[in-house]
């Protein structure tokens, strides 16, 4: 028990770090800037989606109610009311205005796609036809499927053994549970399809109601906190409604990408985050995944690494694997696979670590026994090299500065 209350606390510390690294609430403010010019467009574009077919008639005005009555904490009336009156405004375009629109929310569409990249460690977006027909299925399909859903949730909640006087026990409070699950719905499916990587569908459901939970308890306390302390209507007045707009905006995508976060880190094996194995290492052994696998006649691919022992998390490979391309040692090749680029009978051993842009490892950090072929000869040379450098420079600092002559 104790050994897993210590594997989970040094998980959730390099959950944090990796945050972190990735600049996770820089990324974060800059999607609430995307967030505030995209609104609109997105909500006019939904709109007019759901009015092209007959039967989800009003359904938009009915969607867009329950969101801000469910999912915006406070202020929810007077910021609707603003959104509709710039939504009907946003409709009497003309067909230039609404190209203008559909681009900025193609361009909200793609600042999303970059942060969850960032995450995952990918190194080629979506390009091309790929990137356009995904983000137009969002924008055209995902309205349509929202409003059916909702209609489908409203004509269950008219039914008499739902909200009759006959209504089954439970229902009523099951129905309570409704804007939980549709979080979790969203966010599973935000984590499974955005990033350019083949997420698990249980991790991206996990993370899903991770952040679906996490968003309930944050929308109680940011309206427990507008009840509690008022003072910001003492500064901003009428005007208070945007900045705790900005504010909550902000705190949504700062748990979205947490949760991505985690989503993106669930496969990563916890035995290689506790050996922090030094990336030299790690090269050399993939370096002979690629080697054996080339006289066979095959591809790698990450999973290949994986079943030799090499349980790197994705971003690790990704960042191996662009240094060994930089190096034209490795190309890529269809599906994810990779294979050598040049002979290795020609490369010496100096010229991978003269270019390497990791340091030498420690004796200290070199593990005690590892189960490849090059490694007894490998910590030979390390030990060899130590030795020596500390023999060549074991001179105190202020002799080194200021040599006494003979």
């Amino acid at each position: 028990m104790r050994q897993r209350f210590n594997n989970l606390v040094e998980f959730w510390r390099f959950l944090i770090q990796r945050f972190l690294a990735d600049r996770g609430a820089n990324n974060a403010a800059a999607l609430t800037y995307t967030t505030l010019f995209a609104v609109v467009p997105m909500m006019t574009v939904t709109f007019a989606m759901l009015s092209a077919v007959p039967a989800f008639q009003g359904t938009g005005e009915q969607i867009q109610s329950f969101i801000f009555r469910n999912f915006i904490p406070s202020a929810g009336e007077t910021l609707q009311e603003y959104l509709r009156d710039f939504t009907e405004q946003a409709r009497q375009l003309t067909w230039i205005g609404v190209a203008v629109l559909a681009v900025t929310a193609f361009w909200m569409l793609v600042t999303i796609e970059k942060a969850f990249n960032t995450i995952w460690r990918v190194r080629q977006p979506r390009r091309g036809v790929s990137s356009f027909l995904l983000y137009w299925a969002i924008l055209s399909l995902g309205p349509i499927l929202l409003g059916a859903g909702f209609a489908v949730s409203t004509y269950i909640a008219s039914l008499s053994l739902v909200s009759g006087p006959d209504a089954l026990l439970g229902t009523k409070t099951a129905f309570k549970f409704m804007p939980l699950l549709f979080s979790v719905a969203a966010f599973t499916l935000l984590y499974a399809t955005v990033p350019n990587a083949r997420v698990p569908l249980k991790h991206a459901f996990l993370g899903g109601v991770f952040t679906a939970v996490l968003f309930e308890a944050a929308k109680a306390l940011f309206s427990l906190y507008v009840r509690l302390f008022p003072g910001y209507q003492l500064i901003y007045g009428a005007f208070a409604t945007v900045p705790l707009f900005l504010l909550w905006i902000y705190l949504s995508w700062f748990l979205v990408l947490f949760g991505a976060e985690l989503v993106c880190n669930l496969a990563s094996s916890p035995q290689w985050r506790k050996q922090s194995m030094p990336r030299l290492l790690v090269v050399l052994g993939i370096l002979r995944v690629f080697h054996e696998r080339q006289r066979s006649g095959l591809k790698v691919r990450h999973r290949d690494v994986q079943r030799q022992g090499w349980l790197l998390p994705e971003h690790e490979w990704e960042e191996v694997l662009e240094f060994l391309e930089q190096r034209q040692l490795v190309a890529p090749t269809t599906a994810g696979a990779w294979v050598l680029s040049r002979d290795l009978g020609q490369y010496s051993m100096e010229q991978l670590l003269s270019h390497s842009p990791w340091p030498l490892p420690r004796l200290s950090q070199l593990p005690e026994q590892l189960d490849e072929p090059w490694y007894p000869a490998l910590r030979n040379a390390l030990e060899q090299l130590h030795a020596q450098q500390e023999a060549l420079f074991e001179g105190s600092l202020a002799d080194w500065l200021h040599p006494v002559a003979e």
